[in-house]
């Protein structure tokens, strides 16, 4: 008896956003600890006291990596495309993104095009 074939499901932008989200958080809080707790041995913790500081440099370190890596964690699987859609969306394409190769070669034929008329 032939085994059935799971296809597994994509996760959606939305989820893809919370992930990156989370995982700067994570990052940020800890870089933000790192920092703070560098900072306040050095300079002392101020007026508002050794916990408000920490806390502040921790939640800034992490809404600025969470936002970030949210907004890149989409850019960057953004680009994804299923392969029976990938010639359509070569061809709305930015001649930028393409490859040297491509490019050369599309000058290639645009010079071998350019000549033949000349001559004719």
């Amino acid at each position: 008896m032939a085994t059935p074939v799971r296809h597994t499901q994509e996760p959606t932008v939305w989820q893809k956003c919370k992930m990156g989200a989370l995982m700067g958080g994570g990052v940020g809080l800890t870089i933000g600890f790192i920092f703070g707790s560098y900072s306040i041995l050095r300079g002392g913790a101020g007026p508002r006291g050794f916990l408000a500081t920490l806390s502040q440099y921790m939640l800034s370190s992490a809404a600025t990596f969470s936002f970030f890596l949210a907004i890149g964690s989409v850019i960057r699987n953004e680009g994804d495309i299923p392969p029976h859609l990938q010639p359509a969306s070569m061809q709305f394409a930015s001649p930028l993104v393409r490859s040297r190769y491509e490019g050369a070669m599309r000058m290639r034929a645009r010079w071998e095009a350019e000549k033949a008329r000349q001559q004719s």
